[in-house]
This record gives structure tokens, sequence and C-alpha cells, in this order.
């Protein structure tokens, strides 16, 4: 499995990419897409880290593993392909846009727009096969992403973490508290959204973060056509 990842991301990523238990990981993944339904596609597995740089990165939203039905899954947290509805997850953070910033909820789920403002869309783990959560969990991707984490963390400037569900929660220990920022809460699935998602404010949170270390606040209203390229 070749890393698609030709930024700044690869010096920083490399040196884990490089290593016995890469090339471990790699020949599981490759003999799961070989002989199941694997997502994403091949070419979009490092896509968080394609499209958005390192040093652009000024916010992470950090996922589990990608979404696990048919053409759903493009290598981005939470972000589906145009033309695919939206899963209940999107859905609700669609909502709590709308509440916290007033912004209303668009018809597509590509959150692409987003990566394009330093807005870094991570999984924990990058592949998973069809219709089983978790399947490529424990299997190395964590060794890579937990890598990424820590190099953010280790940024001069402060990076906000949107840190949503227990597990997202646990790489706290990852982060520098003390030079960057985390914010919190449930997890935007339907099972937990209203034990402390809705009502968290995530978005005006990050802006009003960005904005006193002085950074540009992302816009995060979604084009009703976003331009993919």
């Amino acid at each position: 499995m070749t890393p698609f990842i030709h930024n700044d991301w690869w010096p920083i990523l490399a040196p884990v990419l490089q290593t016995p238990e890469f090339n471990k990981l790699s020949e599981f993944v490759h003999q799961e897409y070989a002989t199941a339904n694997v997502y994403p596609p091949k070419a979009e597995v490092f896509a968080a880290f394609e499209r958005t740089g390192f040093a652009d990165t000024k916010v992470v939203i950090l996922g589990q593993d990608p979404y696990h039905e048919q053409g759903q899954a493009q290598g981005l947290s939470f972000s589906v392909a145009l033309g695919i509805k939206l899963p209940p997850s999107l859905r609700n953070i669609y909502q709590e846009l709308n509440d916290d910033l007033g912004i209303k909820p668009v018809e597509h789920g590509c959150l692409i727009p987003w990566t394009k403002q330093g807005v870094l869309l991570l999984n924990t783990v990058l592949t998973v096969r069809e219709g089983a959560a978790n399947s490529h969990k424990g299997h190395g991707w964590e060794t890579i992403t937990d890598e990424a984490i820590r190099a953010l963390s280790a940024k001069p400037e402060p990076v906000v973490f949107i840190l949503w569900g227990k597990p997202a929660q646990l790489k706290l220990k990852l982060i520098d508290q003390t030079r960057n920022f985390t914010i919190t809460s449930s997890h935007p699935s339907p099972l937990s959204s209203y034990r402390g998602f809705f009502g968290s404010k995530p978005f005006s949170k990050t802006n009003e973060l960005l904005v006193s270390v002085g950074e540009t606040p992302i816009d995060w209203q979604l084009p009703a056509q976003p331009i993919i390229d």
C-alpha cells in the first residue's frame, strides 16, 4: 500500500510509514481490499492528510473510522461523497451548526470546503470493511494517526482539537493542553447526541478560540454545490 501523501505531512509521517509495523498493516489492508469490500477507495485512504497540510492545520475534527456503507467514505471524518444520503451523525452535526451559528443545512454531506480552511478531518483508523464498524481497529492505523496528533500538538501555533465521544477523547493524552485547545462533548450519533452534543456550540467556540490567538475563523457555511478538485 503506497501512501498518497505529497505535502508537508510526508516528512512527519514517513518514519512511521517506513517501518516493519506499517508493512504488516499494508499486507493486512491489501488482503482486505482483495477479498472484501473495503472503504474508502484506495486512492482516498490518506485523503485527510492530502486535503489539509500540516502547516495549514489549525482545527482537527477527530472521528473513529470511515463510514462502512457503500459509497459513503471519502477518507475524511464525517464527510460523505456528493450524491450520498446524509448519515445520521452528519445530519446531527448540521443541526448543531444551525443551532450554534444559524447556518442552514445544505443537502449534501461533502465537507471538503472545510479542509481548504485548515480543518483536518481525521479518523483514528483509515479503512473499514463494508458493514463492519471498527473491523480494522487495532491493526496499526492508530500508530500513524497518533503520531499525527502528537505532531500537531507540538506545533508552535495552537491547534483546536474537536473530540466528540469517548474514543476521540481517549486521544487527550496525546495533546499538550497547555499549548492547544480542546473541545469535547458526546458524539453526534443519534445514540448519544442528546447527552451533550446538542447545545455544545463547538463551531462558535472554535472560531472564538482561533480569533483569540490571531487566526482567521472558519467559515462553516458549506456551498450548495461545492467544487471538488
